[in-house]
């Protein structure tokens, strides 16, 4: 797009000289400049030396910015099963000097937080029916990073980029805080401010830059299991002020990640990258003359929705959900953000929720298969199955496959451990739960699991592949 914007520009600038003589010669306004000359003419010898100079700088600092665009940078992920959570984790270094963090992975958050020391005057002075951050757990020291700087809480950007601050300011000069909840009933709350993040370039051996001006959370006080676990969350949400559009921004508008087997053992990780990839995203010439990449051979890609109802998550257009190769009978409002329904794809949420409709359809279809095992009680699930057979063996039982369709003829086809899955020893449980109707379906991270995908989020792309993710430390 660039090299044809240029052409566009040497076009525009020959038509307004052509103009501007034809203008001359008819007797019209002109400007006319005198060249002079201030030194002693150079040899051709010297001038040609000089060009060269000249061109090597200017090859340098183009190689440079395509190795800028091209890059990328990773960060390890991986499952928090080993923790009692359904979450996935990734390891995150913020401050300067780099203070290490390990935050979970989360494209429905808007707000990327770190467990924060409590100075003593600010327990003292403060409410909060929140429980405070420990000393003794890993905590961020905003004083000991010399990048650190707090949003003021009379600041535009606290009152009108920050959805998740609180309106009431002490004083003009007090730090923007907020009190950001989730729909799950956790909390956190604290101050928020900007600081570095320090990231390993990919491809570069060794190789690390900063990436300034991260919006960052210093949480004080919080609740929530998934955060007992871990120090904090990544924002990977759709937002002004994401730790996902920051980054992405400056790597190729797009990030992808892998998420392993969500019951791999710890030093099973896989990457949370930002820029391209290459497993993914192609970069032919017929790609770069329709300015947006396509799906590299083997991946499957469909419209990403950012809409401001669902945002900040990433929504999809599923146009039906199959078993067995049978499309199901599901009302089409279901899938319908106008209409109340739709779906979005959620890092954070671990089972898949389907609104009532489409969830009474795909249990159904996939509980007539499952007829003949015995039935067991188990909480939160619907359906579970004694999965053992007298012997004490897994009994053999076909489970139908299952497929969401999206728009643009593609469709996830995960494989059966991730909507038949493991609820206990020897107990397998239909891995789905239901929503309310009219709302928005879910597709969780199990469901997600051992597929690599790709947010696209300069061409509104969401690009998908089967991967076994795994990369043991």
């Amino acid at each position: 797009m660039a090299g044809r914007c240029r052409v566009m520009l040497v076009v525009v600038a020959a038509a307004l000289l052509a103009t501007a003589a034809s203008a001359g010669g008819r007797g019209g306004k002109s400007a006319r400049f005198e060249l002079l000359r201030l030194a002693p003419a150079a040899s051709l010898a010297d001038l040609a030396r000089m060009d060269g100079e000249r061109m090597a700088f200017i090859s340098s600092r183009g190689r440079r910015r395509a190795t800028e665009a091209a890059s990328a940078f990773a960060m390890p992920l991986s499952s928090g099963a080993y923790t009692g959570t359904g979450q996935y984790f990734v390891r995150f270094r913020v401050g300067t000097p780099a203070q290490p963090f390990l935050l979970v992975a989360d494209t429905g958050s808007d707000l990327t937080w770190v467990k924060c020391h409590r100075h003593p005057a600010a327990a003292k002075n403060t409410s909060s029916p929140l429980p405070a951050a420990s000393s003794h757990q890993r905590t961020f020291r905003p004083d000991k990073s010399r990048t650190w700087a707090p949003i003021p809480c009379s600041s535009a950007t606290c009152k009108e980029s920050l959805p998740f601050s609180l309106a009431a300011c002490a004083t003009p000069s007090s730090p923007c805080s907020y009190d950001y909840r989730y729909k799950d009933g956790s909390a956190a709350r604290g101050t928020v401010g900007t600081d570095s993040t320090t990231i390993a370039l990919s491809g570069r051996a060794g190789k690390k830059a900063k990436l300034r001006g991260v919006v960052l959370g210093c949480t004080t006080a919080y609740n929530g299991q998934s955060f007992l676990a871990s120090d904090g969350v990544l924002s990977l949400g759709y937002g002004n002020v994401t730790f996902a559009s920051r980054a992405a921004s400056r790597f190729g508008g797009r990030f992808s990640y892998c998420l392993v087997d969500h019951l791999a053992p710890r030093n099973a990780t896989s990457y949370l990258t930002f820029g391209p990839n290459p497993a993914l995203s192609s970069s032919s010439a017929a790609d770069a003359a329709s300015c947006s990449p396509a799906a590299a051979p083997g991946a499957r890609q469909t419209p990403l929705l950012l809409d401001h109802r669902t945002r900040p998550f990433y929504g999809v257009t599923v146009t039906g959900i199959s078993v067995a190769g049978e499309l199901l009978k599901i009302p089409r409002a279901v899938w319908d953000v106008e209409q109340g329904g739709g779906a979005i794809l959620d890092s954070g949420t671990s089972l898949t929720v389907l609104a009532k409709p489409a969830y009474r359809a795909v249990v159904a279809a996939l509980s007539k298969t499952l007829a003949g095992l015995p039935r067991v009680a188990m909480d939160p699930f619907d359906y579970c199955y004694n999965w053992t057979s007298p012997s004490g063996r897994d009994v053999d039982v076909a489970v139908p496959k299952l497929a969401v369709h999206f728009a643009g003829s593609s469709r996830l086809e995960p494989p059966a451990k991730s909507y038949v899955i493991d609820a206990a020893p020897g107990v397998k449980c239909i891995g789905v739960q239901e929503g309310p109707w009219p709302g928005l379906s879910v597709i969780g991270n199990i469901l997600q699991q051992e597929h690599l995908w790709e947010y696209d989020l300069k061409n509104r792309r969401l690009r998908f592949k089967r991967s076994r993710c795994t990369h043991t430390d």
